[in-house]
């Protein structure tokens, strides 16, 4: 698992990996001010005499505390499915320049075309944020599990969809599913150490592209570096 990651990682330095990094965190950061704004515009409506204790503290300070405090919260449970969106949009330049510098051998890829990236992208994000508050209720009742719950469960998210998409584009769907399938484990494992950074602050803005990076490692590796015909 480490040697793809360190690829990964060696490869940050190119200038395709630069713009590419500074497109995902432009759309990024564009949907998570979306998010803070209406977590924002919703504190703000509430009415701060109705807060507990408000004789003993400044409302201002509780609206201040309370705001901070949504928007760290959002910034842990929704970087994952934010971050899963928008790197749907970049993968193929980020894949298309690890092969390009490690696998130059390879014929030309037939990644999916926009749309079906686009949708595959929403489904997933769909599924990321179902699957969260499904497991919201887990946390509640097995509070000290939180974390480690949380980062299995994005973890096998994250690899799945990851994988799946630096798969499809050499593999038809069908065969891509059954080699995913195959090794569920090491892209669970990798799925994990991807989703744990993910929840740190500016760190998970590099997070995703290091990802994909090493899943395409990851997806050459296991098939032993042998290229097959594009679809």
């Amino acid at each position: 698992m480490t040697g793809p990651i360190l690829r990964a990682l060696d490869q940050l330095p190119d200038p395709r990996f630069r713009w590419t990094l500074v497109k995902a965190i432009g759309l990024t950061l564009a949907i998570l001010i979306g998010v803070y704004a209406v977590v924002g515009t919703l504190i703000a409506g509430i009415d701060p005499f109705t807060l507990p204790f408000i004789g003993l503290v400044d409302p201002g300070l509780w609206l201040a505390g309370l705001a901070v405090g949504a928007l760290m919260l959002a910034s842990i449970f929704l970087m994952i499915p934010v971050a899963a969106l928008c790197i749907g949009f970049f993968l193929d330049d980020i894949a298309g320049a690890v092969e390009d510098r490690h696998y130059p051998h390879l014929p030309p890829a037939d990644p999916p075309g926009l749309i079906a990236t686009v949708i595959d992208a929403l489904g997933f994000f769909g599924v990321l944020i179902a699957a969260n508050i499904v497991a919201l209720a887990i946390y509640l009742l097995v509070a000290p599990l939180a974390p480690f719950i949380f980062y299995i469960v994005n973890g096998y998210l994250l690899g799945r969809e990851y994988f799946q998409l630096v798969a499809l584009r050499r593999m038809p769907p069908a065969e891509a599913k059954r080699f995913r399938r195959a090794n569920r484990g090491r892209i669970w494992i990798m799925g994990i150490a991807m989703a744990v950074p993910l929840s740190i602050p500016i760190l998970n803005l590099v997070v995703p592209l290091v990802g994909v990076a090493a899943y395409t490692h990851l997806f050459h590796e296991l098939r032993g570096r042998v290229s097959t015909p594009a679809r």
